[in-house]
Formats: C-alpha cells, sequence, structure tokens
C-alpha cells in the first residue's frame, strides 16, 4: 500500500486510490500488513484523512486473525468522538466490518459508541449521528 497516494493534496485521487485498497482489501489480505502504516493517518489534521485510515484499517478486520486491530483501538477511538460530524458518521459506518468479522470487539465498540458526546455537534448532525449509533448497536444486537 502506498500511503502517500492516501494523503496525496489531490483529494479526488487520494479517495480513489482508497477505494481502490478496500475493493483489494474485500479480496485479499495483501493491504493487512500495512495496518500500523494507517494508524499515524488517524491523527491527520486532514479528516478526509483520518477518515481513510480508520476506514482502511476497519476493512482489514476481515484478515485479522492475530488481533491487531484490537491493538491498535485505542488510538481509533478519538474518531469517534471527532469535531467533524462526518467524520464520526463515516467511522461508524466502517465500524460495520469490525463488529461482522471480529465479534469479540462487540463490547470495545459498544463502549466506544456510547461515550460519543452528541451534545458537540450541531442540532442537524446530532440525531443523524444517534441514528448511525442505533443502527451499528442493533447489528452488535445491543
Amino acid at each position: 500500500m502506498d500511503i502517500s497516494k492516501l494523503t496525496d493534496k489531490n483529494e479526488m485521487a487520494a479517495y480513489e486510490y482508497c477505494k481502490q485498497v478496500v475493493v483489494e482489501s474485500a479480496q485479499s489480505d495483501e493491504h493487512f500488513a500495512s495496518i500500523d502504516y494507517l494508524v499515524p493517518l488517524l491523527s491527520d489534521k486532514n479528516s478526509y484523512v483520518r477518515t481513510r485510515g480508520f476506514g482502511l484499517i476497519c476493512c482489514q478486520s476481515r484478515w485479522d486473525k492475530e488481533g491487531r486491530i484490537k491493538s491498535v483501538w485505542g488510538k481509533m477511538i478519538p474518531l469517534l468522538n471527532d469535531p467533524k460530524p462526518t467524520v464520526v458518521r463515516q467511522c461508524l459506518a466502517s465500524l460495520h466490518e469490525v463488529v461482522l468479522y471480529l465479534p469479540e470487539l462487540a463490547d470495545d465498540i459498544v463502549a466506544a459508541v456510547n461515550g460519543i458526546d452528541l451534545s458537540q455537534y450541531k442540532d442537524s448532525m446530532s440525531p443523524l449521528i444517534k441514528k448511525d449509533v442505533d443502527a451499528l448497536l442493533k447489528i452488535i444486537g445491543v
């Protein structure tokens, strides 16, 4: 995986590369070894980069037999309270795959999503985030 392509100044090119990696990740574990390189993206100043890093880590969950996602989970949690509500919503959507392939993380995910402070978001966004949280919790069975 070429991390520099995920942080490219050309957002459309970076987005297209991210989509390509997602497709490839569904087909093979080729990018699984790159999880450690994705972790720094979680704290990038660019919200698009943060979201890409989170999503790409999540889409590696189908290949995670070693518990690597659990080991970086603490660095992923802050994005669930990101100042940008669209980041939060996209991260919540990405967690659906984690729940599917790593059910052992369900309790950690429940605790994290229950810790989302909806009051920090505009009245137009907080109900949408709440809806996303409820949908994720329903998949988990809570």
